[in-house]
């Protein structure tokens, strides 16, 4: 609710001198002719009714983290207060406003999950809402301004209007207007009419007090009004101006809340006059802080990706955005940070937003991503990472018991589902001659690797891996321990060479998994043949040509060593 405080809630009374009602359009006679006193009376009583907020956005550009905030918070609060959730297009800006920037903002908001009750597809009764069908609607109330005396016409050129902030600046004052039309007598307005010389509707700002919101998010705010001047509403052009516009929408529309970002406060002292000005009961205001990059600037296309659509071609689950979006400056007061859309409406309470900047973090964003993927339904994120497969040409098939099988190994390590690509990739590669020349190989070689080879070729050529391997996860169990036995082995002295011979890497998933995937790869033909999969057949193959005893001596293995067989 905001107040003018000096005169709070300014009444403004017109109080005639020499008033002929013929003249009352003219706002020359406002001042001539009528002198403005202000009386003190109680703010007005907002009335009870359902919850409506609404998101606003410009069809200028892709959705903003920062504007998918905005309008998560709205919605939220609406859900979370049983009220209405409203789209409005703010498309005024004719030259930068596109349909393709309104339907990709309408999509990015649908696939966030935040659909609107009324607004642009749906309807409602407080329609058109798009503000570029609503100029008759502003016109309508200018009008009614100019005929109560709380606007008038402005013929002052941009030469004039330029050379008034010069002189402001000069004497170290504020640059607001204080041109001759806020007195103009009425034949003056008269002789600039007839000249048909361009002009535009300013507001009368009362010269003394102060006007005061007390904000949901950051308390009380002040402003002083002899700091504003006399602003413009409509354009010479018939346009309207923002404010302008944004208050008779929000007024009309019957919005109780305002929730929109902290850049936009500044506006409110004009829209707050304005409310008074036409009589329309005042909604609550809500300034949500900005978001800002690591180093504390406000976040921009420089730091990277910024928008909803950026992400969602990423691979960012839409779940997880919602969830990263709603910790960017609120929180539930516990130490959860896990949350689905379901359970921020529950939870969501407009006093636990934060005054101060929240910075994005793309590592957390990344990580929360991990969390909603894996929390998916077995049959759900199988069905998205397989389609995924197949889409890039890693598979033939998007479904089957090798992909259930390949999803289910490989999923810790895949926070974005395009990170699957690699994941599934580095599967079925064999880079045992990067391995074994590298640093990390050296202590693995030197643990006599060359014996735990030859066995384990012994093991293939005579059929026990195969037979283990075609029994499943028992039997590889039990053959392994048997192998073990056998070399008088176990534990890392076992297993890391055997990953090693295997899969050529040191590090990576299950490694019985792994070898049992790899088994399943090469007998089902499910991997595309361009893939360059490396199968357990070629895999032996190489091992039988490595020169061990050249890798022991630090000498580089024959050529036929290297991971790659055709």
């Amino acid at each position: 609710m905001a107040s003018l405080v000096g005169s709070p809630w300014m009444k403004i009374r017109v109080i005639p001198e020499v008033a002929p009602p013929i003249l009352r359009r003219s706002s020359s006679l406002f001042r001539r002719s009528f002198s403005v006193s202000c009386s003190i009376e109680a703010p007005p009583k907002k009335l009870e009714g359902e919850v409506r907020v609404r998101f606003a956005p410009s069809p200028t550009g892709n959705l903003h983290v920062g504007g998918a905030r905005t309008a998560l918070f709205n919605y939220l609060f609406a859900r979370s207060k049983g009220g209405k959730f409203v789209l409005r297009i703010e498309d005024t800006d004719l030259e930068r406003s596109t349909k393709q920037s309104e339907e990709a903002l309408l999509q990015d908001l649908s696939w966030l999950g935040l659909h609107w009750d009324e607004g642009p597809g749906v309807g409602g009764d407080y329609g058109p809402y798009r503000q570029s069908e609503r100029n008759s609607l502003y016109k309508q109330h200018a009008e009614k301004l100019l005929e109560s005396g709380h606007v008038y016409q402005c013929f002052c050129s941009n030469e004039e209007l330029e050379k008034m902030k010069e002189i402001a600046k000069l004497k170290q004052l504020p640059p607001v207007y204080t041109g001759k039309w806020a007195s103009a007598t009425a034949e003056e307005v008269q002789e600039e009419l007839e000249r048909g010389t361009p002009y535009t509707y300013r507001f009368r700002v009362p010269k003394e007090g102060s006007l005061k919101i007390d904000d949901l998010i950051r308390g009380e705010v002040r402003w002083n009004l002899d700091t504003l001047g006399d602003f413009v509403i409509m354009r010479s052009n018939g346009q309207p101006v923002y404010n302008f516009c944004v208050t008779v929408d929000d007024a009309t529309m019957a919005i109780s809340h305002v929730i929109r970002a902290e850049e936009h406060l500044p506006n409110t002292l004009r829209q707050a006059l304005l409310y008074k000005a036409l009589g329309f009961a005042m909604p609550s205001f809500a300034h949500v802080s900005l978001i800002l990059a690591p180093d504390r600037s406000k976040l921009s296309k420089r730091h990277g990706a910024t928008s909803v659509g950026q992400f969602k071609e990423m691979g960012f689950l839409p779940q997880a955005m919602v969830n990263y979006l709603a910790l960017l400056g609120w929180g539930d007061g516990t130490e959860n940070e896990f949350f689905t859309l379901k359970h921020l409406v529950e939870k969501f309470s407009i006093d636990r937003v934060n005054k101060g900047g929240a910075i994005f973090d793309s590592t957390k964003l990344r990580w929360m991503n991990g969390q909603h993927l894996r929390s998916l339904p077995s049959e759900e994120l199988t069905k998205l990472i397989g389609e995924r497969w197949k889409n890039t040409g890693i598979l033939t098939q998007s479904d089957g018991p090798f992909v259930e099988e390949a999803v289910a190994l490989l999923k810790d390590g895949i926070d974005l589902i395009t990170d699957s690509d690699k994941a599934l990739s580095n599967l079925l590669s064999y880079p045992l001659w990067a391995t074994l020349t590298s640093p990390e190989g050296k202590p693995v070689l030197e643990d006599k690797l060359s014996e735990v080879s030859s066995s384990l070729l012994a093991a293939y050529d005579n059929g026990e891996l195969l037979q283990a391997l075609e029994e499943g996860p028992a039997g590889w169990q039990k053959w392994v321990k048997s192998f073990g036995k056998s070399l008088k082995r176990k534990g890392k002295s076992l297993f890391m060479p055997l990953r090693v011979l295997l899969t050529g890497k040191l590090h990576g998933p299950d490694m019985g998994a792994s070898v049992l995937l790899l088994h399943r790869a090469g007998t089902c033909g499910v991997v595309a043949p361009q893939v360059g999969f490396v199968t357990l057949e070629d895999r032996f193959k190489i091992l039988r040509e490595v020169e061990w005893e050249a890798l022991n001596k630090d000498q580089p293995p024959l050529e036929s060593a290297a991971p790659a067989v055709n």
